[in-house]
């Protein structure tokens, strides 16, 4: 598992629009609120890429960029966000590269089954490609606003610095 204050793991992947997005793309200029979900337009991931957008004007005064990840495709992150109208750029991880280096590619068992999938988790990355938090098995609901509120204590930290 990943910890606060250590280097980012880079992370390199297509968006919904199949455009290159990367770690270094960021490196200086953006926070990044870099979060985890299982799949597109399933009432947990719905909430939490809804309650992101909601507050994503408030994010970009911070110099925070949102950018979810799963591993559906570039198609259904476009249909999801045509459905839902969302503000957050969604990365298409349909190798598992991000969900391995970051560690949220987990066994669960749900209903007696064993299977692999993706454990809802959030990482802060600041300006200088360093994990500022890392939170694993959130809880889509409320999370967005308790992120944001971390991201507004990394900015008073900085400026008091």
């Amino acid at each position: 598992m990943l910890e606060k204050q250590q280097a980012a793991p880079m992370f390199r992947s297509v968006n919904q629009a199949d455009q290159r997005v990367s770690l270094t793309d960021y490196a200086g200029e953006k926070n990044i609120v870099l979060y985890f979900y299982p799949k597109d337009d399933t009432p947990g991931c719905t909430i939490e890429a809804n309650d992101f957008t909601a507050l994503a004007d408030e994010f970009a005064k911070l110099d925070t960029v949102v950018i979810g990840v799963s591993k559906d495709s570039c198609s259904s992150h476009v249909d999801f966000i045509n459905k839902f109208n969302l503000k957050v750029e969604l990365l298409a991880d349909t190798n598992g590269e991000l969900c391995e280096n970051y560690g949220v590619w987990r066994e669960r068992e749900k209903n007696g089954v064993k299977s692999m999938a993706i454990l809802r988790s959030t990482f802060i990355i600041d300006k200088q490609g360093l994990l500022a938090d890392v939170m694993y098995g959130v809880t889509p609901e409320g999370h967005a606003q308790e992120v944001l509120e971390k991201i507004k204590n990394l900015g008073k930290t900085e400026e008091q610095a």
